[in-house]
C-alpha cells in the first residue's frame, strides 16, 4: 500500500468525511455561504501595514519571547490587541488529501475546508494552546502550502497551486489574479510597496506585486516588478553581488544607472545599509512621481540574519551585517515614502529568513530573525503613533501573521519541559520520530527543543492586528470551521478589501 492510500485509510479511520463537512460543501454550492460580504460603501481604513513572518508558528514566537524577556508572549505583536488562528492550506495540499480520502478534488464553489485542514485532527488553535493535534497528521501529511500559494491566498482571495504567484490553479494562460495592492492603487489611488529580507523576487513579495505560473521564474518576476507594476517602494535582497540570479544583470544595471523610475540604493562594501536606505528615502518626493528601490542581500540573496548569544539573564543579539539594513530600518524607510500619499498606502513587510532558519532546524538563527520582526513591528507602531501626520490608528490597519508553519518545533517533550530562560539557547536539541505503532518518539527525551521536520507543515499560524478595520477580521472567524475561531488566509484578503472599500 503506497503512502497516499495508507494515509487516507488512517484519516478515514480517525474522522472520515463528516456530515458537517459535507454539509458545508453543499451550502457553498447552494450559495448559502457567500465567498465575501460586499465591501463597505465608505471605509475609514486607508492604510494597510502587513507584516509576514515567513515560516513562523506560535512555538517560534514563544521561544523568542522567552529568550528576550524570560516570559511567554511578550513580543511586540502579542500586544496589538486582536489575535486569531489561521489555516493556510493550498489547492495542492487539498487535492492530495482529497485523493487520500477518496473525496472530490478542489472546486472553488463546492470545496470542503476540513479536507484542507481538520480541526478534529490538527486542533482548534495552534500548539501549545491546543495540544490535541496529532503528530502524524502534520508529520506524515502529504504536503503543506508553500509561500507562493499562501501569499496568493491573502493577496487575491483565491486558493491556488503550490508555486503559483497571483495566478489561478491549473495554470491557465489567462490566469492572472489582481492583488489587494493593485486594487487599492486602482480604486483608491493608494501607493504600494513590498519589503523583504530575502530576494524581492521571492514568492512572498512577488505575490503582492507580480503574476506568474511559477515562483521560480525570478528574472521574469523581477522584470515585471521593476518595469511594469512599479510599486512606489521595493526593498529586498537579491543583489547579484551576493550570488544568485534573482534579477537579470541588465535589470540590475538599469537600476544602478538611473535608467528606471526609482531612486536606487544598493549594498556597498563598508557602508551601513540602514543609514544609506533611510538617507535615500528622505530624498524621495512621492507626489512628484518619486519611487524608492533598495537592493541588498548577501550569500544566496538573503540579508545576513541577526545572531543571538547564549548569555543567561542578559539576551544579546548582534546585527548580521552592517551592509544590510535591519527590517526595522527598511520599515521606517518604506513608511516615510508611502505615507506621503494622502490617498493612503498598502505595504507588505516580510522577515523571510525565519523560514530558512526553520528549514535548517536552526534555533538560534530563528531567534535572531524573529527578533528582527519584533523590532520592525515596534518601529511601525511608533510610526503610526507619531503626531503631526495623517497616519493614525483611526485610518490604519496593522496586521502581523505568517504564511505557514515550518519545522514542527516543540519546546520540550510535548511542551511539558521547563522553557529556556531569558538569554538562554538550547544545549540539547532532539528529533521527533515514530515507532512501529506510529506513536511519536522524542529523542533524546531530555532535550530542551525538538524538531519534527525540516519542511513546511499544515499547522495553524497566528494573526495579530491593531487599528481601523479589525471588525472585518473578527466577523469572519469560525465561518469556515464551525465551533472554532479560525480564519482562513483567503479571508484575510476579504477582510482587507472590505476594510479599505475596494471591489474584489
Amino acid at each position: 500500500m503506497n503512502q497516499q492510500k495508507s494515509l487516507g485509510k488512517t484519516l478515514r479511520n480517525h474522522v472520515g468525511l463528516s456530515a458537517r463537512a459535507l454539509a458545508f460543501g453543499a451550502l457553498l454550492a447552494a450559495g448559502a455561504v457567500p465567498a465575501a460580504p460586499a465591501p463597505a460603501s465608505q471605509a475609514n481604513t486607508k492604510n494597510i501595514i502587513l507584516f509576514i513572518g515567513d515560516g513562523m508558528q506560535l512555538e517560534h514566537e514563544i521561544a523568542t519571547s522567552q529568550y528576550l524577556f524570560g516570559k511567554q508572549r511578550q513580543l511586540s505583536f502579542h500586544h496589538l490587541g486582536y489575535s486569531a488562528p489561521v489555516s493556510t492550506w493550498d489547492v495542492t495540499t487539498y487535492n492530495k488529501m482529497a485523493k487520500a480520502l477518496e473525496a472530490p478534488l478542489y472546486d472553488r464553489n463546492t470545496f470542503d475546508p476540513e479536507i484542507g485542514y481538520s480541526p478534529d485532527l490538527g486542533g482548534r488553535r495552534p500548539f501549545p494552546d491546543d495540544s490535541t493535534g496529532l503528530d502524524y497528521y502534520f508529520l506524515r501529511m502529504i504536503s503543506a502550502t508553500d509561500s507562493a500559494s499562501a501569499g496568493t491566498a491573502w493577496t487575491t482571495g483565491y486558493k491556488t497551486d503550490d508555486g503559483n504567484v497571483a495566478w489561478l490553479p491549473g495554470d491557465p494562460d489567462n490566469g492572472k489574479l489582481t492583488t489587494i495592492a493593485e486594487l487599492m492603487r486602482a480604486q483608491r489611488g493608494a501607493s504600494i510597496g513590498v519589503v523583504s529580507t530575502v530576494p524581492f523576487s521571492h514568492a512572498t513579495p512577488a505575490a503582492h506585486v507580480s503574476h506568474n505560473k511559477s515562483r521560480n521564474n525570478y528574472n521574469q518576476i523581477a522584470h515585471e516588478i521593476i518595469f511594469e507594476v512599479q510599486p512606489e517602494v521595493v526593498i529586498g535582497g537579491g543583489h547579484r553581488g551576493g550570488g544568485g540570479n534573482f534579477l537579470a544583470a541588465e535589470d540590475q544595471l538599469a537600476l544602478e544607472s538611473g535608467a528606471t523610475a526609482y531612486t536606487y540604493v544598493g549594498r556597498q562594501a563598508g557602508v551601513d545599509g540602514g543609514e544609506a536606505l533611510l538617507a535615500a528615502a528622505a530624498t524621495v518626493e512621492l507626489n512628484a512621481g518619486g519611487k524608492l528601490f533598495g537592493l541588498f542581500g548577501g550569500k544566496g540573496g538573503n540579508f545576513e540574519p541577526p545572531i543571538p548569544s547564549h548569555t543567561p539573564g542578559a539576551p544579546s543579539i548582534t546585527r548580521g551585517s552592517l551592509e544590510n539594513p535591519l527590517l526595522k530600518d527598511a520599515t521606517i524607510a518604506a513608511l516615510s515614502v508611502l505615507s506621503q500619499n494622502p490617498d493612503g498606502f498598502f505595504v507588505m513587510l516580510e522577515q523571510g529568513d525565519i523560514d530558512w532558519a526553520n528549514h535548517a532546524n536552526g534555533y538560534s538563527w530563528m531567534i535572531g530573525t524573529t527578533w528582527d520582526l519584533h523590532e520592525a513591528v515596534i518601529a511601525a507602531a511608533a510610526f503610526v503613533d507619531q503626531p503631526g501626520d495623517d497616519v493614525t490608528w483611526n485610518n490604519t490597519l496593522l496586521i502581523v501573521t505568517s504564511d505557514h508553519g515550518n519545522s514542527y518545533m516543540r519546546l520540550g517533550r510535548d511542551g511539558k519541559q521547563p522553557l529556556l530562560g531569558k538569554g538562554e539557547l538550547p544545549t540539547n536539541i532532539g528529533q521527533i520520530t515514530f515507532d512501529e505503532a506510529a506513536n511519536p518518539v522524542y529523542t533524546p527525551a531530555e532535550a530542551e527543543v525538538f524538531y519534527g521536520t525540516g519542511g513546511h507543515t499544515d499547522e495553524l499560524v497566528m494573526l495579530y492586528a491593531r487599528g481601523q478595520g479589525i471588525n472585518t477580521l473578527a466577523k469572519r472567524q469560525g465561518k469556515w470551521y464551525r465551533g472554532t475561531q479560525i480564519l482562513d488566509n483567503t479571508q484575510l484578503f476579504e477582510a482587507m478589501a472590505e476594510a479599505v472599500g475596494v471591489e474584489p
